[in-house]
């Protein structure tokens, strides 16, 4: 009983405000972040004698043990694991000690402290395997580090000896090390292209100083090829470089100048030329785009290639190509929602309709862009799941309890966002819906509204949507929609997806506040609208803000044809984008949203109209349609006046 009592208390003090928490040790705790980012050890181990019981004292014993990580021994960090157990920073040390483990080959102890790790990134993989290699003498370890190979991004150097074994053995044939050459060039990465070069013949191994010419010049490049370029397989490789170089500057010109040397190159040599230059025409909306994908049957394409083959395709409605090349797509990329749905679609079109029905009940049910778009395709309209129950005082007790949210809600409070987010996730790993819904309350009575939008958008079976899509600040956001015509569930679409209403959220290109506004942005915004008394402190107050940033969503709706699909790729990604990438024709909002050339705009606009369709459902209690919000982009002729006013 007395136990009961306790943890009900202890998670009353916790449901306070973050600014109401206790900060006794604070001060101490920064003590020790201070000293262990200047190396000073005498100062970090006093810090942790005066921080013994607070919520943060792991951290400082983390950063102390780390510090000295590479003179300890396995004992010592095996105490500190068994202590920590099962708490992210066990699982933040395990990682740094199989690392100096690595680097010093002790592989016996890395295989024995290396099960428990669920985070695996490369580096430790490597040396995973390298461990494996040494202490099983198992052939297939080889296979699997393969794999590596073929992927674009740099490898770790611990990954070098077992590519160099892959050598050594034969593993790598010519074929191979070109293919990595290529998608390392194609990323803009010429130095590393040479790095993986060094596999081949000294013979055929290009030259530095040429990749760097055709990179900076590859229409000089194209123009001075050698006479007999197409007699090595080198030669021919410069010549694809280059054409796929001056693909990214000027789809046409380098089709201008394939053309003439294609004879010169191999079938599958020709079609990768052509592969590149149809993704590149595909991103700028080029009608050429599918013909030249035509022309590339002949290689393997990538997914990003495929995907764009599709909305090349679905820009001009060719159903037939969209679902035969989603019918080519690898399995795992296949069943994405994304080309789930419009595999669907396109069956539709070609009259098989049941088909295209079992396809879309496949994401009907899921919160987001095509899961909303597959259940109006069967006759359903957006509405909010029952609410489960609100988290009873005993699970608010609980979950106010564990240490690694207590820590994350300390960490937050003295922003250390980053730690904090990490912390606060690691945490929520393994909750059931109870858990995740008294977490996302906690979060959210402490005012991390993204912590608490995190937790509860994991639930899988008891869902509460006004968790999930929170509705902060009501009395700036709503007087202002209201006094500007503006929809507040499309407002706070939007907002949900540009800060997660963190006050104080700052983009790494200097964006602040709710709606994330640039400082030149709210400047021109702040003297349009006639306020006098601004100053850029001012862009970082809540009530300011959304001033700022709802007058500028008008002002951007406006001269888009009032039309919200355009507005949020103009707001994300500037007016002059949003205007350029529509079409010559009226196209499908749904369509528009797919065929934006920027991953990021692409993600956010979805991400915003299916955000503001469950606002408007709780806002206006009664369903929604998404398709009616998309609605259709006019062509770019004639439309959009005004935009090039904009900032």
């Amino acid at each position: 009983m007395i136990r009961h009592y306790t943890m009900l208390l202890l998670g009353a003090l916790l449901l306070l405000p973050l600014a109401a928490l206790p900060r006794e040790g604070d001060e101490g705790f920064l003590a020790a972040r201070e000293a262990f980012r200047v190396g000073d050890g005498k100062r970090l181990a006093q810090a942790i004698e005066n921080l013994r019981g607070h919520d943060l004292e792991p951290w400082a014993e983390y950063w102390n043990l780390k510090s000295r990580l590479e003179d300890s021994d396995d004992a010592t960090v095996a105490a500190f694991l068994q202590r920590e157990s099962g708490s992210y920073l066990a699982e933040r040390l395990r990682g740094d000690w199989l690392r100096q483990l690595g680097k010093k080959r002790r592989w016996d102890s890395f295989v024995q402290a290396f099960p428990p790790l669920v985070q695996v990134d490369q580096e430790i993989q490597c040396y995973a395997w390298q461990a494996l290699r040494e202490t099983t003498r198992d052939p297939n370890i080889l296979d699997e580090a393969r794999a590596l190979w073929f992927n674009a991004g740099e490898l770790a150097e611990s990954c070098t000896p077992l590519m160099d074994q892959l050598a050594v053995e034969q593993r790598l044939s010519a074929d191979d090390v070109w293919l990595r050459i290529r998608r390392l060039l194609e990323s803009g990465r010429p130095r590393s292209a040479l790095a993986a070069a060094r596999y081949l013949s000294d013979a055929h191994m290009p030259d530095l100083k040429a990749l760097e010419g055709i990179a900076k010049a590859p229409a000089r490049a194209l123009k001075k090829l050698p006479t007999h370029f197409d007699q090595t397989r080198t030669g021919r490789e410069m010549a694809l470089y280059a054409v796929q170089a001056l693909g990214r500057q000027d789809p046409r010109e380098a089709a201008e100048q394939l053309r003439p040397i294609e004879s010169r190159l191999a079938d599958s040599e020709r079609s990768y030329a052509w592969g590149q230059l149809a993704h590149q025409a595909a991103k700028r909306h080029m009608a050429e785009a599918l013909g030249w994908y035509s022309l590339a049957t002949d290689t393997k394409l990538s997914e990003e290639q495929l995907a764009w083959w599709v909305r090349a395709a679905l820009r001009v409605q060719d159903w037939t190509t969209v679902r035969q090349v989603i019918e080519r797509m690898p399995a795992t990329q296949a069943d994405q929602p994304d080309w789930i749905y419009w595999l669907g679609r396109a069956l539709a079109v070609q009259g098989k309709g049941e088909t295209a029905r079992l396809q879309f009940q496949r994401i009907a049910g899921l919160a987001s862009f095509y899961g909303n778009l597959a259940a109006e395709e069967l006759g359903q309209t957006i509405t909010v799941p029952p609410r489960a129950a609100a988290a009873s005082s005993e699970e608010l007790a609980h979950v106010s309890s564990l240490p690694g949210l207590r820590r994350a809600l300390a960490l937050l409070r003295l922003d250390m966002r980053i730690e904090g987010i990490r912390e606060w996730n690691w945490t929520l790993r393994g909750m059931d819906d109870r858990q995740l819904l008294a977490a996302a309350e906690l979060a959210r009575r402490n005012d991390v509204y993204d912590r608490a939008i995190y937790a509860a958008e994991r639930t899988l079976a008891q869902h509460d949507f006004e968790l999930r899509y929170l509705a902060p600040f009501r009395e700036h956001v709503s007087p202002q929609a209201r006094l500007l015509a503006l929809d507040d569930g499309w407002v706070y679409g939007l907002m949900r997806q540009e800060s997660r209403f963190i006050t104080s959220a700052r983009s790494g290109v200097g964006a602040k506040g709710l709606m994330q506004l640039m400082p030149a942005t709210a400047k021109w915004v702040a003297r349009k609208i006639g306020l006098t008394d601004y100053h850029p402190a001012k862009v970082g107050e809540t009530e300011t803000n959304v001033r700022l940033g709802t007058h500028y969503l008008k002002m951007v709706l406006d001269r888009l044809d009032n039309q919200p699909v355009l507005a949020c790729a103009a707001y994300n990604a500037g007016p002059g984008r949003a205007q350029r990438w529509r079409a010559d024709h009226a196209l499908e909002g749904a369509i528009y949203a797919e065929t934006i050339p920027f991953n990021e705009t692409r993600d956010y606009v979805k991400k915003v109209m299916s955000n503001s369709v469950y606002y408007a459902t709780m806002f206006q209690d009664k369903p929604q349609s998404l398709k009616q919000r998309l609605g259709t982009i006019q062509p770019r002729n004639g439309n959009g006046t005004g935009v090039e006013e904009l900032p």
